[in-house]
């Protein structure tokens, strides 16, 4: 769903850029908070999710790579909202989500340039919010176990999709650069990305399954819910005293998991994405049929090295893929986990600035 340039006039593109960024700007803070609450009272959050976080940007840019056929002369790929969200926390999420947007734009001319405020506010902003608001209110009301977590996963993934949909439309009837109506612009996105989100959901709920099944302390989404022990006391069930934790518990590693993922991604960005659908994702297909692309303007970085996920130069098809798409893992990988590590650093550095101010404060008095 990258919108380029040419499909919203320039105003309201500046405009969706200020929102884009206030956005970042209150993730980058919210951030700090998610580092924290993934290991309270430590200093582990940043060495645990920081890793975790540039994973999931990768990841994202590496299935978003991956189109699926969705109905005919269709096809849909990842927007990857929903599994940030749910796996790093939504503000983090975010910076993940902006992160994969803008390596894009620049690096690969995905997504227009004046455009990119557009894609971060839809393909960012809206699907996190959307996501992460709708998942949380199911678990409210569904049983605290992993199975919750998975179904509520799946519906709020497969929600976000369309939501997305909506919000593109809504931005075209603002700023649109072409006549077509709004009404019909919304029922054709929206249609044809409810089909995108059961794929969407689909992937999303089993990435966030298998994280759960093998470290579900690494799923933001899934703290608290362990469900206490019962006992059975006079023929009633009660819960148990909760066992004392051991006063120097090891915490495991999530270098595995980041291993793994890794070279889950680099494979899927590397060697799968060969075999992606070749057919336009929903919004081009719906541009191109409803005519909302008549003022499509050319990428500025259409001569990128890397532009259209390829190695400029490199005649061998697979072999150029391959290579462009291990770039942007490891490029999305590194400036993901770099930028998270330099969040939790400040607030780190701002913490022991405050720290060491209060007490120097009372020697300042008593020598008074």
């Amino acid at each position: 769903m990258h919108v380029p340039d040419g499909f919203i006039d320039l105003p309201v593109s500046a405009a969706a850029g200020v929102v884009a960024a206030g956005a970042v700007a209150v993730s980058l803070r919210g951030a700090r908070r998610e580092l924290d609450a993934m290991n309270p009272g430590t200093d582990l959050g940043a060495g645990r999710t920081a890793p975790l976080a540039g994973l999931v940007a990768a990841f994202i840019f590496a299935v978003q790579m991956l189109n699926f056929p969705v109905a005919a002369g269709t096809s849909g790929h990842l927007l990857g909202g929903a599994l940030a969200a749910i796996l790093v926390g939504p503000y983090t999420g975010i910076v993940c989500m902006s992160v994969v947007l803008l390596l894009q734009g620049v690096l690969f001319a995905d997504g227009g340039l004046s455009a990119l405020g557009v894609n971060t506010t839809i393909m960012g902003g809206v699907t996190v919010v959307v996501a992460y608001a709708l998942f949380r209110g199911l678990l409210k009301v569904l049983p605290k176990r992993r199975s919750s977590v998975t179904a509520a996963t799946f519906i709020a993934a497969l929600v976000s999709v369309p939501a997305s949909a909506a919000a593109f439309t809504l931005v075209y009837a603002i700023g649109g650069t072409t006549d077509v109506p709004v009404g019909t612009v919304l029922t054709a996105m929206v249609g044809v990305h409810v089909l995108i989100g059961i794929g969407e959901a689909l992937i999303t709920a089993a990435t966030v399954g298998a994280v759960l099944a093998v470290r579900p302390d690494l799923v933001y989404g899934a703290r608290g819910l362990a469900t206490p022990l019962k006992l059975r006391v006079g023929g009633e069930l009660v819960d148990a005293a909760p066992a004392a934790a051991p006063a120097a518990r090891p915490i495991a590693s999530a270098r595995p998991v980041w291993i793994a993922g890794l070279l889950t991604s680099l494979v899927l960005a590397g060697f799968v994405s060969f075999y992606a659908s070749a057919n336009p994702d929903g919004l081009e297909k719906v541009a191109a049929d409803k005519g909302i692309d008549k003022n499509v303007e050319e990428h500025a970085a259409a001569d990128s090295p890397l532009a259209d996920y390829g190695i400029k130069d490199v005649e061998n098809v697979r072999l150029s893929g391959g290579l462009a798409g291990s770039i942007g893992v490891g490029a999305t990988a590194a400036v993901g986990t770099g930028l998270v590590w330099a969040v939790k650093r400040r607030r780190k550095d701002g913490t022991e600035a405050a720290a060491g101010a209060a007490a120097e404060a009372p020697a300042h008095r008593e020598s008074v």
